[in-house]
Parts: structure tokens; C-alpha cells; sequence
């Protein structure tokens, strides 16, 4: 029998490294599932919605560096891909994305489950085709593919169910390469004028994100000759917060005071491999350096006098020789000192425990990072889940924390500890699942059930979607639609096979988790939050904090909302401090 078009697809897979799809299997889709189960080198994960199939291509993708791949049958099926897809590639991972179609001699004609692939994935991928001919297949297969490893994002090919199913014809097609990190520097003339630069500024601060995460030893190397503090995203923090003497923490809606005083208190701004989206944070009267691999990231956040397109770890290191060390270090104790207060700050307020059915999410947070491994990945959903993620997730250069970043999807969490528990088997996974965000995608907890992935998922039960009734309370509106009727998550579980623990009782709750990651397999724990223990950032502008600061002033004269207004006025209270 002569080789089916849906058979190379999966050999094609197979050679560039991808060892399983995310899929849920259905008429377009049957002959690529039938190709999979004949090929010993590709798992079938079979989950029970595609953008969770999504989500967790991504989480790998992200984890590992390495191509991933999920897939959608016609119509709905790839539709349902769509999410997953924009977080993909908004963070820039490597994910093929297969979307079967209805069968080709049907375009056109509004067919049953028909679709335009091409409109629809256009603007979340960096390739969109649609193979129609056994010729085109194999060429396009690998342009998605490649497209996807070397402009870090989604590369999609559309599938006709007919073509599948055609004998395949052997293409131009070659192996995928995975040799494609650029050696890319600024010229010896532009790296000499940045030292000249540095070495006759006083107060310089590094502001780091993702980027820089091959790069960590020479970005402290760096800021320990020019006594500058180092910053970072909440993306950028497992990559360069650990073992670094010059930190002083994130800024930016999860951030610290200390870091948004050091970035604005500096003369120049060094923005290493980060495109933080948040223009309100940025600094405006300060000299700003930009380096990034992508230069179309150059200038697009703040008004940056020097951009220099390059790879950090390869910058840096042609830079390093070119700077003098520094001997006033003034600036930097400053800045250490405020980051040390911070974090004072936030040590206490996760020592207070709470009461019964309002444990607060800062003692749960801080006890999950202390009863995890040393070398956990941690996943975190978008909302309070990402505050207390950033505030309380403690990196050692082995431990990896992802989320929803740049898409800031809700569900994300759950999902992505799928991915990362297949692509690390051996490795303890921790999901820090807000009780909306798990809502959503509930169904694939039989997923994991299904495939005894031994995740351990905490989800924060605090029966309203946090973040959003914050942000409608700051507008002066009064929050409605955002409380929520939970099931038992706990007895969910169980009903879907693994084990579930609820607690209530914040005196409990230190035993609850680590016998959570004591016991084998699968565990969901319910720790049922405070609902009023809500977190704003530290600090905007002043006259943005103030304006801030009177919204909660009204907002306390409804008895309603007094509690809540104390507690955040209490967390902006450190920003007077240390400012």
C-alpha cells in the first residue's frame, strides 16, 4: 500500500521533533488521528476541548524551545483553536496548528462546517496555507513549520479531509532545522558609543523580560560593574531573579514600588529583551537604551534614544569587556533598600492566615511555593492568580513559572500544566487556577485523569472574578455579574477519578498542602479565599495613584465595600512609604 497524504504529514512531524498532538479526532481530522496511531513516534492526546489542546501546545512550545502541535477538525473543531492560538503566538512559541477542512471539491459552496482557514488564523500565526494538491502538502507542511520555529510563533496549514486521504506525492521537502538562534550583534561602532554611554552615567537601572533568558549570567555581570539595579517583567522573572545581588523586583500592574522607583529614579533605562505593553509605567524623562532580537520591538513602549537590535546574551557579552567598574554604589543600595522593604511588606501580609472560608490567597500562595520542588513549573492563571504568582513564586534558575502574559486569556492555567506535565513527565507541575479561569475549562480535568498526569492544581475559591471586580469598583462602578456559584471542586475531581481536598480553615490549610504533594497522581485542592483580598499595583503616576486613592475614599462610604477599600488602600500604603 502506497503512502497516504496524512501518513507523510505525521512522518514529517515525527522528523521535526514533534512527539504529540493535541486533538480532539472527527471526520476531516480521522485519517490524520488513523496516520497517528500507526506511527509509534507521535502521541495522540485526546482532550476534551481544542483550545485546551491549544494551550498546552503553547505551554510546551514555551517550556521547551521546540516545536508543539495541537489540531482541530472542520469547522468547529479548529475554530475552537483560536484562543490557544493568540496566546501562542503573542509569546512567541514555536506551534504548528493543523486545521482539517471540509473536502476540497466543497469551497466555496458554504458547505456543512465549512470555513476560510486563511481568515481566520490570519492574524495569530506567522503562516496560514491551505494545501489543496498532494504536491503542495509537503512543501507547505514544512514552510509552516519553519515559519513557526524561526519567527517564534503559529504556523498553520489547512488540511482538506480529501487530501488526506490521497496517496502522497514525495515533495522538495527537507528536514526541519532547529539551528536557528541568530549570532546577531550591534557593530563594534554602536556597542563602543553605548560604553562611552554607560560609563559616564551614574545611575543606570536594566529592565529585563523574557529575553534575557539565556543570558543571565552576563546580564548580572553587567549591572554588577555599573551598580545598576536590575528590574524585570512577571514574564522575565523565572529567567533573572535568582542569584542576582542587584534585584529589585518587577513593576507594572503585579509589580513592586522598588522596581517603578529605580526605573524612573535612573538617568538611563537599559531595556533588555522585554516589550512590557504597559506605557503608564515607563519612564519619560530619563535616557532610554533598547535591546532586542526583533527590531520591530525598538521604540514601540517608550521613547528610546538608543535601539539596538541583538541578541542579549550575545550583546552583552562583546559589551561587558567595554565597561569600567563603578565605585559609587549609592544608587544601587537605594534601590536595594526599597526592594527589601517590599518584600518585607509582602512577607508579612502572606504571614496573616485569615479566617474561616477566607484563607488569604497570600498565605496559600506563599505555602505552595515553599512545599513545591526546586525544580516545579509552575502555571498561573490571568487575574489574581498572576499577582500572587509574581509576588510569591520564588525562581532558582530551575524552576520555570508560565501564564497567559501577553494574550492575558482566563483558563489558562489548568491547560497549560497538561502541556508541561507531558512535555515534563519527571517534573512536578503546579497550576495556580483561579476558580473562574478553571470554570471555564472544566472538562479536561478527565483529561488529566485520562492520561494520569500528576499535576497538582490549587485553585483560589474565592466565588467572583477578583481582578474584574476590582477594576469595575476603582471606575466607580458597582460590581454586578461577577460573583459566582461554584461546584464542589473537590468532589469534581473525584467524580473524575483523582483525588480532591476542600479546605476552609486557614489552620488547616498548611497540612492540606503538603499532603497534596506528598500524594501520587493527580490533585485538585479548593482553598476557599478571601474575596476582598484584592491587589493593585503600588504605583502609576502620582496623580494617577491619587485619583486612585479617592475613587476607594467614595467607594468606602458604602458600607458594601469599606472591608475592600481597607485592604487595598492598605497595599498602596507601602508605594507613600517607600516613594
Amino acid at each position: 500500500m502506497k503512502e497516504k497524504c496524512s501518513d507523510q504529514l505525521v512522518d514529517m512531524l515525527q522528523k521535526a521533533g514533534v512527539n504529540r498532538i493535541y486533538a480532539i479526532t472527527g471526520d476531516s481530522l480521522n485519517s490524520v488521528n488513523d496516520a497517528v496511531r500507526r506511527n509509534a513516534g507521535v502521541k495522540w492526546i485526546h482532550v476534551r476541548h481544542e483550545e485546551t489542546g491549544a494551550f498546552a501546545a503553547t505551554a510546551e512550545a514555551m517550556l521547551t524551545g521546540r516545536l508543539a502541535c495541537c489540531a482541530g477538525s472542520s469547522g468547529p473543531g479548529h475554530v475552537h483553536l483560536i484562543n490557544g492560538l493568540y496566546d501562542a503566538n503573542r509569546a512567541g512559541a514555536p506551534v504548528l496548528a493543523i486545521a482539517s477542512t471540509c473536502g476540497s471539491e466543497e469551497f466555496g459552496t458554504q458547505y456543512f462546517q465549512e470555513t476560510n482557514t486563511i481568515k481566520l488564523f490570519d492574524d495569530c500565526s506567522v503562516y496560514n496555507q491551505v494545501a489543496t494538491t498532494p504536491e503542495q502538502l509537503p512543501r507547505m507542511l514544512q514552510c509552516a513549520m519553519q515559519y513557526a520555529i524561526a519567527r517564534h510563533g503559529v504556523g498553520v496549514i489547512g488540511v482538506p479531509g480529501d487530501l488526506a486521504f490521497k496517496e502522497a506525492v514525495e515533495g522538495m521537502s527537507s528536514e526541519v532545522s532547529y539551528d536557528v538562534r541568530p549570532h546577531t550583534t550591534p557593530s563594534d561602532k554602536t556597542l563602543d558609543a553605548l560604553a562611552e554611554l554607560l560609563n559616564n552615567t551614574e545611575k543606570i537601572c536594566f529592565y529585563c523580560g523574557d529575553g534575557v533568558r539565556q543570558a543571565h549570567d552576563e546580564v548580572v555581570a553587567a549591572a554588577r560593574l555599573l551598580n545598576a539595579p536590575v528590574a524585570n517583567t512577571y514574564k522575565g522573572k523565572d529567567a533573572v531573579m535568582y542569584d542576582n545581588p542587584n534585584m529589585v523586583g518587577l513593576t507594572g500592574l503585579l509589580g513592586y514600588p522598588s522596581g517603578y522607583q529605580a526605573m524612573h529614579e535612573a538617568e538611563v533605562l537599559v531595556i533588555l529583551g522585554a516589550d512590557f505593553p504597559y506605557e503608564a509605567f515607563m519612564p519619560k524623562d530619563n535616557v532610554i537604551v533598547q535591546i532586542d532580537r526583533d527590531a520591530a520591538r525598538l521604540g514601540r513602549r517608550a521613547r528610546v534614544k538608543f535601539g539596538l537590535c541583538g541578541d542579549i546574551k550575545d550583546t552583552l557579552t562583546k559589551l561587558i569587556p567595554r565597561l569600567k567598574q563603578k565605585e559609587d554604589d549609592s544608587f544601587l543600595r537605594r534601590q536595594l533598600d526599597a526592594f527589601e522593604k517590599t518584600e518585607k511588606h509582602f512577607k508579612a501580609i502572606a504571614m496573616q492566615r485569615g479566617i474561616d472560608d477566607k484563607i488569604q490567597p497570600e498565605y496559600a500562595a506563599y505555602l505552595i511555593d515553599k512545599y513545591a520542588s526546586g525544580d516545579a513549573v509552575f502555571t498561573a492563571d490571568t487575574g489574581m492568580c498572576n499577582v500572587w504568582s509574581a509576588r510569591y513564586f520564588t525562581p532558582n534558575g530551575r524552576r520555570r513559572l508560565i501564564a497567559s502574559f501577553n494574550h492575558g486569556s482566563m483558563a489558562n492555567a489548568m491547560p497549560m500544566a497538561i502541556g508541561a506535565q507531558l512535555a515534563y513527565p519527571g517534573r512536578q507541575v503546579v497550576a495556580m487556577c483561579g476558580d473562574g479561569g478553571l470554570s471555564m475549562l472544566l472538562g479536561d480535568l478527565a483529561t488529566i485523569r485520562q492520561y494520569n498526569l500528576p499535576v497538582k492544581l490549587f485553585v483560589f475559591e474565592n466565588n467572583t472574578l477578583g481582578m474584574v471586580k476590582l477594576e469595575m469598583e476603582v471606575a466607580g462602578l458597582e460590581d454586578w455579574q461577577t460573583d459566582m456559584v461554584n461546584p464542589d471542586f473537590a468532589k469534581v475531581a473525584e467524580a473524575m477519578g483523582f483525588t480532591g481536598l476542600d479546605v476552609s480553615d486557614p489552620n488547616e490549610l498548611d497540612s492540606v498542602i503538603q499532603k497534596a504533594f506528598a500524594t501520587e497522581g493527580p490533585v485538585l485542592v479548593a482553598i476557599h479565599t478571601d474575596p476582598n483580598a484584592l491587589s493593585m499595583p503600588p504605583k502609576i503616576e502620582f496623580s494617577q495613584m491619587r485619583g486612585f486613592l479617592e475613587a476607594m475614599a467614595k467607594i468606602a462610604l458604602d458600607g458594601r465595600f469599606r472591608e475592600i477599600a481597607d485592604t487595598v488602600r492598605e497595599n498602596w500604603r507601602l508605594a507613600f512609604d517607600v516613594l
